[in-house]
C-alpha cells in the first residue's frame, strides 16, 4: 500500500515533469508554422503574437497577406487595430497608421512576401508606399482593390519586379495608368488582371501584349478598360484570355500558339461600321464569346483543337447586314472542329434570313453535342435546318425554346394540335427537306426540349424527329407550363404520339 510521503513525492514529481515538458509546436520549423498558420484568419494569426517572441517573429515573417477578409471601412480607418487589442510594440503608431502599413512597416528584413491582397480606399501617397513596401518585400502575388480620388500612375517598380508572378489590379472609376514604357518589364508575371485600365490617349499601348512582352503570361484578364479601341494579344506563353465590359473595342486580333481558352464578353461598339476580330490558336479548347456586337469583319484560323464553344450576340433593333451575317458565317465555320456548340438566339435569327438561308455552314464533322436558344417559330426553322444540314454526326440535341413575349401560352393541354392530322405544314417543310440532312437523322440519339408550350411549330418538329429520326434513343420533353406535372396532360401526349409509327423502335420518351 502506498504511503503518504511516497504519494506525495510521486506527485511533485509529476508536476515537475509537466512543468520541464517540450513545447513541440513551438518548435516547429517556420515554413511549417507558416503552413498551419495559412488555415486561419488573418486576425487570428496577427494575434498569435502576444504568445511570445517566438510568435511574434513567426507573425512578422508570415509571408501569406490576404486582408480582403476584413472590413474594407475597417481597413481605411487609421486608427483601426487588425490584433484587437494588441501592445503597441506589434503595431506601433496605430493612430496614425492603418493595419497593413503596421503590417508590413514590423516585417523582418529578408521575409518575402508570398501573398499581398487587400481593399480599400486610400490616398496616392498612403498607395505608393504600399506597393513600394510590398515590393521591396519580394511580393510573388500582389491582389489590390482600390479606390482613389483620381487617375493613379501605377509605379514603375512594379513593372520591373523580379519576383512578381502575380498582379491584379482592380481600380474603381476613374481607374489607373500604366508606366509610359514597359520596355524589359514583367519578365516574371504569369498572370495578370487589369480592371478599369484607361487607355485614352496612349498609344504605345496597343501592342502592349505583342512581340516580346510578357514572355511567361500565361493567364491574362481585361475587364472595363476604358478608350480600348484596338486590341492586338500575341503572348506566346498565354494560356487563358478574358476581355469583358469593353465596349469601345473596334478591333481584336489574338493568336497564342498555347492559348486554351477564351472569353469575350460584352465587348465592341455596335454603332462601329469598321469593326473586326481575328483569331488564330492551333490549341484553342473552349471560347466563350457572348453578348458582343457583330463585327463587320470576322476570321477564326487554324482553331483544330476545338471543343467546346458558346456563341451569342447582342441583341439590336437594327437591320442585320449582308456584312454582319457573312462575319457570323465565317465565325461559325471557323468553329466547325468543334465537339459541342451552344448558340444564343440572335445566331439562329441570323442564319434564318432570307437572302442567307441558302448559304451553308462548313460542316461539323466532330460535332456531337448542340444547344439552341430559340424562339421556335417559322421565323427561325431555317436557321434550325441549316445546322442540322451542317451536323451530320451528331449525337445530342438539346434546344432551350425561348417564349416571345407576344406569345400567348396555353393552359390547358391541346388535343388537335397534338393529333397525327394537325401541324401538317410544320412536318411538310421539314420532310420536303429532310434528304438535305439524312446523315443527321441517321446519327441522332438524344433530342431533349425544354421549355415546350405546345406550339404548332415545337409539335411539328417533335413529330418529324420521331418518324424519321432511325437512331433516335431518348427524347425528353420538358414542359414550360406550370401545370407541367398534370397526369391528364402527360397521358395525353403520350397517348398522342403512340398513334403514329416512329422510326426507332428503341426510342424512350420521358415527359417532364
Amino acid at each position: 500500500m502506498e504511503t503518504r510521503s511516497s504519494k506525495r513525492k510521486r506527485l511533485l514529481q509529476a508536476k515537475s515533469e509537466s512543468q520541464t515538458a517540450i513545447d513541440r509546436i513551438t518548435h516547429l520549423p517556420d515554413d511549417v508554422l507558416h503552413r498551419i498558420l495559412l488555415l486561419l484568419p488573418i486576425k487570428t494569426v496577427a494575434q498569435t503574437s502576444v504568445l511570445s517572441k517566438r510568435w511574434k517573429l513567426l507573425w512578422s515573417s508570415f509571408p501569406d497577406l490576404d486582408f480582403t477578409i476584413v472590413d474594407p471601412h475597417c481597413i481605411s480607418c487609421f486608427c483601426f487595430n487588425l490584433c484587437g487589442g494588441l501592445p503597441a510594440s506589434v503595431f506601433p503608431n496605430p493612430k496614425t497608421l492603418n493595419c497593413i502599413s503596421q503590417t508590413l512597416g514590423i516585417r523582418q528584413r529578408g521575409a518575402d512576401i508570398r501573398v499581398l491582397r487587400f481593399q480599400a480606399r486610400l490616398g496616392f501617397s498612403r498607395l505608393n508606399g504600399l506597393i513600394r513596401s510590398a515590393i521591396r518585400h519580394n511580393v510573388q502575388e500582389l491582389d489590390m482593390d482600390v479606390s482613389t480620388d483620381d487617375y493613379f500612375n501605377v509605379p514603375r517598380c512594379v513593372v520591373m519586379s523580379e519576383s512578381l508572378k502575380s498582379l491584379s489590379l482592380k481600380f474603381r472609376p476613374p481607374g489607373f495608368r500604366l508606366p509610359p514604357s514597359l520596355k524589359g518589364g514583367f519578365q516574371s508575371l504569369q498572370s495578370l488582371s487589369l480592371s478599369h485600365m484607361v487607355f485614352y490617349k496612349k498609344p504605345y499601348l496597343l501592342d502592349l501584349f505583342s512581340g516580346s512582352s510578357f514572355p511567361v503570361l500565361r493567364k491574362l484578364t481585361m475587364d472595363s478598360c476604358c478608350g480600348m479601341k484596338i486590341l492586338y494579344v500575341e503572348c506566346r506563353a498565354l494560356e487563358d484570355l478574358t476581355i469583358e465590359n469593353c465596349f469601345q473595342l473596334h478591333g481584336l486580333t489574338v493568336s497564342g500558339p498555347r492559348l486554351e481558352k477564351l472569353r469575350v464578353v460584352s465587348c465592341f461598339e455596335s454603332s462601329s461600321d469598321k469593326s473586326w476580330v481575328k483569331i488564330i490558336a492551333p490549341k484553342l479548347r473552349v471560347i466563350h464569346w457572348e453578348h458582343n456586337a457583330i463585327t463587320e469583319k470576322s476570321c477564326l484560323e487554324n482553331l483544330a483543337s476545338m471543343e467546346e464553344a458558346f456563341i451569342g450576340f447582342f441583341s439590336i433593333d437594327e437591320a442585320t447586314t449582308a456584312e454582319q451575317c457573312n462575319s457570323v458565317s465565317n465565325v461559325l465555320s471557323g468553329l466547325s472542329q468543334a465537339h459541342c456548340l451552344t448558340l444564343q438566339a440572335q445566331c439562329i435569327q441570323i442564319l434564318s434570313i432570307n437572302h442567307y438561308s441558302t448559304i451553308s455552314l462548313h460542316p461539323f464533322h466532330n460535332l456531337k453535342t448542340l444547344k439552341l436558344h430559340t424562339i421556335l417559330d417559322k421565323n427561325n426553322i431555317g436557321g434550325l435546318l441549316c445546322l442540322f444540314r451542317s451536323s451530320p454526326t451528331l449525337h445530342t440535341l438539346i434546344l432551350k425554346i425561348i417564349t416571345h413575349f407576344k406569345a400567348e401560352k396555353r393552359k390547358a393541354w391541346n388535343k388537335e394540335l397534338w393529333d397525327h392530322k394537325s401541324s401538317f405544314k410544320e412536318e411538310q417543310y421539314w420532310e420536303s427537306r429532310s434528304h438535305t440532312f439524312r446523315s443527321f437523322l441517321q446519327h441522332l440519339k438524344v433530342v431533349k426540349m425544354e421549355g415546350l408550350v405546345e406550339s404548332e411549330s415545337e409539335i411539328g418538329l417533335i413529330k418529324f424527329l420521331l418518324k424519321h429520326g432511325m437512331a433516335l434513343q431518348e427524347m425528353i420533353l420538358c414542359s414550360g407550363h406550370c401545370n407541367s406535372r398534370d397526369p391528364v396532360r402527360r397521358n395525353g401526349i403520350r397517348s398522342q404520339m403512340m398513334g403514329f409509327s416512329w422510326a426507332s423502335s428503341g426510342a424512350v420518351l420521358a415527359l417532364r
